[in-house]
């Protein structure tokens, strides 16, 4: 990046009470950045580092709200040159099972699995470039709530988890207001499918995408949500890839596929929940678009779904346009993966919870990173590769590949050179390999950090001018 470091970039305007502190939360994502799987002892090149990390993780001042928000407001700067975003929030387990003697953690989906849940807003553009995350919020769950779940009808919202996706919105609309001209659409799967989601005040220019989960009392002659849909003539059939889907438990892998959808969109007014009847809740009016995999391949889960926005949808292409944008969702799937797999977040040990919220934040904008340069070689190619890495890091990149010791004075493209560093992490870079992916580039990345500080080092100090003794 022209301006400083990516790491300067993201957290130099961090408001930890102490210009020190935020130095020191520059120079250690810079440092875990460059080796993301590797454990604090092994990214850090020495003690005197690695006890500045933990004593940088233990520090009660380091807030984990104050180190996002720095990095929120360069998220916030990279939308006002976008059209349409399209904020995707989810949740996820962080799972620290194998680590008992952590304090502060709370249960997961039983009690014999703890760890904490993070409920994160990611920003994401129709050609799926990961902006940055807008929000993150992080909770740990009391035993003693895996016994309400009988009685959430009968408990306000803001006593429940489903409060995260009213939170996310807030947070959506704060970033809209500082980006007027910016479309901002808040996705959701079917968690999302909360009544007090769609009852929320929201400014023109900020709208809903939402997975409908529940058969919702509808005001139409066909009296429910799907039974609607399912009356609404066909528009037509829409393409679209589905990606690879590793195995998991009762979920077995499937391979990348093209899942052909017949498509179906019509107005519709919600009626609130029956159980809800004494608030006397508004109807809401809505538009739905329906999709569904009519012929999927053997052995394989068709795809549905039914959607609900409050975008317009007048015309097939705008309820392609929308269906589209749900499959931007992926993203965050991915990113959660990057998180796990690539930085490694559950295998952190830093004895309490409070400790490894503060750890997840820096890690959860270090996989952005990663995930940002994979998908920004795909949709910008052409861009050069400043907007990515410091001048140090693409020079090095260049004299490694090429085996040269002179970089060039142009920089290649951003496509360029997440090729060269996916190359680094094994990519073979053959004409049938395509575009390289996240796991790649971790690795790569990992191995650029080790040329870098190598290039820095051999490289030949500029010689002072020679202006005589005149």
């Amino acid at each position: 990046m022209e301006a400083g470091s990516w790491a300067e970039l993201e957290f130099d305007e961090a408001e930890l009470g102490d210009r020190r502190l935020t130095a020191r939360l520059v120079d250690l994502a810079r440092r875990l950045a460059e080796h993301p799987s590797q454990s604090l002892p092994e990214a850090c090149e020495d003690g005197a580092q690695l006890k500045a990390a933990y004593r940088f993780f233990a520090n009660e001042k380091v807030k984990p709200s104050a180190v996002l928000q720095s990095h929120v407001e360069q998220t916030t700067a990279r939308l006002a040159g976008e059209a349409v975003v399209l904020a995707v929030q989810d949740t996820t387990a962080v799972d620290y099972t194998g680590h008992p003697g952590t304090t502060g953690l709370g249960v997961l989906n039983d009690v014999k699995h703890q760890g904490f849940l993070v409920h994160t807003t990611l920003a994401i553009t129709p050609e799926r470039v990961p902006l940055g995350l807008l929000a993150q919020e992080v909770w740990t769950r009391d035993a003693a709530s895996l016994g309400k779940r009988a009685t959430r009808k009968q408990r306000p919202i803001t006593e429940k988890e489903s409060q995260k996706w009213l939170t996310s919105l807030e947070a959506v609309k704060a970033a809209h207001a500082r980006c007027p001209d910016t479309h901002l659409i808040s996705v959701g799967d079917r968690e999302a499918d909360v009544y007090d989601l769609f009852l929320v005040d929201r400014p023109a220019g900020v709208d809903l995408l939402v997975r409908a989960s529940w058969d919702r009392g509808v005001e139409e002659p066909q009296r429910h949500l799907w039974a609607t849909m399912a009356a609404a003539p066909e528009a037509g059939i829409l393409t679209v890839a589905v990606p690879r889907r590793v195995a998991q438990s009762g979920t077995p892998a499937q391979p990348a596929r093209t899942a052909h959808l017949t498509l179906r969109f019509a107005p519709v007014t919600l009626r609130p929940p029956r159980h809800r009847s004494t608030e006397h809740l508004p109807t809401v009016p809505i538009n739905a678009v329906w999709v569904v995999e009519a012929a999927p391949p053997p052995e394989t889960r068709p795809i549905e779904w039914l959607l609900l926005t409050t975008c317009p949808v007048e015309t097939t292409e705008q309820a392609f346009t929308l269906v589209d944008y749900y499959v931007c969702r992926w993203g965050i799937e991915v990113w959660h993966k990057v998180l796990k797999s690539g930085c490694q977040i559950e295998a952190r040990q830093l004895e309490t919870a409070e400790r490894l919220e503060r750890c997840l934040t820096l890690y959860s904008v270090i996989a952005w990173r990663v995930l940002y340069a994979t998908l920004l070689a795909r949709a910008a190619p052409d861009l050069p590769c400043t907007v990515l890495l410091d001048p140090d890091e693409w020079q090095a990149l260049y004299c490694i590949i090429h085996r040269t010791p002179t970089p060039p004075t142009t920089p290649p493209t951003v496509r360029q050179a997440v090729r060269w560093i996916a190359q680094l992490g094994g990519f073979l870079a053959r004409a049938s390999d395509g575009e390289p992916g996240p796991i790649t580039l971790w690795r790569g990345f990992q191995h650029l950090a080790d040329h870098t500080a190598m290039f820095r080092l051999m490289r030949p100090l500029t010689r002072p001018q020679d202006v005589g003794n005149d």
